[in-house]
This record gives C-alpha cells, sequence and structure tokens, in this order.
C-alpha cells in the first residue's frame, strides 16, 4: 500500500491568497465542501477533484482546511513531535451517533425476532467466534472459518500458532464482558494483551508487558517495505498507557464526549502508540468492545467489527495514514469506524432475518408441535446444511452457552427421536445426523 501524499501546508497558503485578494473565494470554496456530508477527503483524494472558479486546487484545500480548523477538540494523545491529535463532529457523525444510540445502547433490548426464537446464546457465541477469527486474520493469521469454529466450538487444543490467536480472541472476548464494569488500569491492560498473546510470541517475556528501549517497532507495507509508522520511544510508553487509561475511564478531558467516539479513539490510540512488540491491533480491538459494553452498548456483544474490517483491510490501514499524515486529524479514522460499525449493525439484522427464514422452513418440516427445543432445531438446521458432521456434548454446550447436562439432554433426546446416531470415538461419544436425515424429520412432524 502507497503511502498518501503529504498535504501542502495550508497556513502558508491562507497567508498567500489573502495578500492576492483571494480569501472570499477561498473561504467560499471551504464552506461549501463542509456542507457535503457524503465525504470529508484527504488531499491524496481531494488533488484529483474539479477546483472551484479560479482556485488552483491547492488553495481549494487551504479553504477546506480553514473550515475543518473550526471547533477542532484536542485529545491528550500527543504524536513524536508533542502535537495533539484532534477531531472535531461533523453533520455526517452526528447522524450515525444517533442511529447507533436508537439501535444499540441505553434501553435498546435484544431484538424481539433473536430473542423469541431462542437464539441470543447460540448468536453471541457465533459472534464472539466471528470476532475472534477475523480479527487474528487482520494480523496475519491463516485459520479457515471451518477450522476456528471446530477448534471453538470443540474446545481443541491449538495446534497452529494461527489456531492459538484465534482461541485466545475468543477467550479475551468473553473476559472483556466481565471487566466492563472496572475502569482501566495498566494492569487490566497488561493482562488483556498477555491474553491476546498467550503462546503465540516467540518470546513469552513479552506477553503482558510494555516494550522495552531494545525492542524497536517499527510498522512496515509488507509488499513494498515502506515504513509506515514509527510509535513513540519506549521510555515514554509508561507515561503515555498512564494517559491513556484515564482517557479510557474519562477523566482528562472536560466536558461531553460520546461513548463512541471515545471507543473508535481508544482503538486509534493502542494502535498509534503501538505500547507492545506484538498483539496490539488485536488489543485495540478489544478495547473498543470493553468501552463499548461498559457504556451501555451491550448489543455490541452481538457484532463483529473485524468481519467488516476484513473485507477492505486497506481502507483501515489508510484511515491511521490519512490522520498521522493530515495534522493528527481523527476524524479519518472515526469516520471510518463510524461506516464500519454501521454496517456491522446492518449484517447482525440481515443475520435476523436469514435465521427467521431457516427457522420457518425446518418448522415447516417438523411440524410446529414437535416437542424440540430451540438449541435443537438450531443443530439439526446446522445437519442438514452440513451432511457428516458430528457434535459433541461440549461442542453443544459451547456453541449455546449452557451447561453440560442441559447439552447432554438435548442431544439423547434427539437419539431417542433416531435423528441422531451415537457413536464412541476414542473416549468421548460423538453424536451424527442419521444418514436419512430428511426423511426421518418428515416422519417425525408425522408427513
Amino acid at each position: 500500500m502507497k503511502l498518501p501524499k503529504k498535504p501542502p501546508e495550508w497556513r502558508d497558503l491562507i497567508l498567500k491568497a489573502g495578500k492576492a485578494e483571494k480569501m472570499p473565494e477561498i473561504f467560499e470554496a471551504g464552506q461549501d465542501e463542509a456542507m457535503r456530508n457524503d465525504r470529508y477527503l484527504h488531499w491524496d483524494e481531494f488533488r484529483h477533484r474539479p477546483t472551484r472558479g479560479t482556485l488552483s486546487a491547492k488553495e481549494n484545500w487551504a479553504g477546506v482546511k480553514l473550515s475543518r480548523s473550526y471547533q477542532r477538540q484536542a485529545i491528550p494523545l500527543n504524536d513524536a513531535k508533542g502535537q495533539p491529535f484532534n477531531f472535531s463532529i461533523t453533520q455526517g457523525m452526528f447522524e450515525s451517533l444517533h442511529d447507533i444510540d436508537l439501535h444499540c445502547g441505553g434501553a435498546v433490548s435484544m431484538p424481539s425476532d433473536i430473542a423469541n426464537l431462542g437464539e441470543k446464546d447460540r448468536y453471541y457465541v457465533s459472534s464472539l467466534m466471528e470476532e475472534a477469527l477475523t480479527s487474528s486474520q487482520l494480523e496475519g493469521a491463516v485459520v479457515t472459518r471451518a477450522e476456528a469454529k471446530n477448534l471453538l466450538r470443540k474446545q481443541a487444543k491449538p495446534t497452529t500458532k494461527h489456531e492459538r490467536m484465534v482461541l485466545n480472541n475468543f477467550l479475551t472476548m468473553r473476559a472483556i464482558s466481565k471487566l466492563a464494569d472496572k475502569p482501566l488500569t495498566p494492569e487490566i491492560l497488561m493482562g488483556i494483551h498477555a491474553l491476546v498473546t498467550k503462546g503465540t510470541l516467540e518470546d513469552r517475556t513479552q506477553e503482558g508487558r510494555l516494550r522495552d528501549e531494545s525492542e524497536f517497532v517499527r510498522i512496515e507495507d509488507e509488499e513494498s517495505g515502506d515504513i509506515m509508522h514509527v510509535p513513540p520511544p519506549a521510555e515514554q510508553l509508561e507515561k503515555r498507557v498512564q494517559q491513556f487509561c484515564d482517557f479510557a475511564n474519562g477523566q482528562s478531558m472536560q466536558g461531553y464526549l460520546h461513548p463512541v467516539i471515545r471507543a473508535i479513539l481508544l482503538h486509534f490510540w493502542v494502535a498509534y502508540d503501538h505500547p507492545f512488540v506484538d498483539g496490539n491491533g488485536r488489543t485495540a480491538r478489544a478495547l473498543f468492545y470493553w468501552c463499548m459494553v461498559r457504556n451501555g452498548f451491550w448489543l455490541f456483544e452481538f457484532i463483529s467489527i473485524s468481519h467488516v474490517i476484513l473485507k477492505a483491510p486497506k481502507q483501515y490501514y489508510r484511515a491511521f495514514l490519512y490522520t498521522e499524515s493530515d495534522d493528527n486529524d481523527l476524524n479519518y479514522f472515526i469516520l471510518h469506524q463510524l461506516q464500519v460499525i454501521t454496517a456491522s449493525i446492518e449484517l447482525l439484522h440481515a443475520y435476523i432475518d436469514r435465521k427467521k427464514s431457516e427457522i420457518a422452513e425446518l418448522k415447516g418440516l417438523l411440524g410446529f408441535d414437535n416437542g424440540l427445543n430451540h438449541r435443537q432445531i438450531a443443530l439439526l438446521r446446522n445437519a442438514i446444511k452440513h451432511q457428516g458432521g458430528y457434535y459433541t456434548v461440549e461442542s453443544h454446550r459451547v456453541s449455546h452457552n449452557v451447561a453440560m447436562q442441559t447439552a447432554r439432554t438435548d442431544l439423547y433426546d434427539l437419539v431417542s427421536r433416531e435423528v441422531l446416531i451415537k457413536r464412541k470415538i476414542g473416549k468421548a461419544w460423538h453424536f451424527q445426523a442419521a444418514p436419512d436425515l430428511t426423511d426421518r424429520l418428515k416422519e417425525l412432524a408425522g408427513g
């Protein structure tokens, strides 16, 4: 990925424009751009756009930057030169935040379709698995979705570093909800990193500790080898981590900061400071979830942002680069993440619609008075899709977040109905769909 073009120094352009009596035109151009809700362009893209009137592309850019400079707010994160990062709330942000508040926060209840279908626990586990997998894949893990689900549902022992990354992320996401009622401390941050990286680093002493002066870290593009980012020196990290925790706990900024913006900024902050030798991205995304759940956006336990990011990872990394290259303007990253969040919410509702259709179809096959619970229906639905697959008491327990005895009762009941076949493999019982499952389900429905 190419580094973005460095924007021209707009303040110098404003001074020159004042002498050339172009300020009214520049000011108007900037105001027009500010009124647009559909874009917030970096110079890398803006320089290719048609210019306004007699203005050059650079003069047009100066007007845009002047307009953006109004009402900017600094956060207690400084770059290597001591300059603060900053942001401003645009009209587009207001609209996105309003939608997130309506759909995910406070008194918002679990979508009735999921609750009524008994899918809440299953989808909670599925979303944790999806986030664990895709967050790992963003950091280079080579694991398929089928392999990840098999690993996590059956609680198998990881056989590779990549599988261990997925398992660690899954366990971290489960731990996040338990930490949501606690203020963030450096010790908790180290604990989250230790959980994320356990058994995946060449040097095990790097788990759960800050990088030191001997561990020089820089971010390079895999294709070109270009240096994309050099984080602050290690000797600053202890102080910066405390500032980070204060910000996370709402202690270092005056006035109101929307919690979704705070969560996004925590995500950026960890990625920018890169306080650890490895595992920074996974830790950053975990802390985003911690902040969201802590502030009442509990529906985010059912949403995977990494799934959306993985579809266009270059846009994700470019948002970091745009921010760092343009006066530390965090709007680029904030706007990108708001788009990711919105897309993640849409995926949740698409899931609800799909599950409603699938369950209605299976209930039509079984008949409505079949005596099966929602967990058993979900298993049979999965068995129809994945011929030859097998299930264990443990995999059923994990998938539905239930007690071992509940899982065992579900499976043995399906065996008694002759839709599952029980076989012993090694020391464990495995349950597999009957070869003529569809016909047996029709018989069960009295068809």
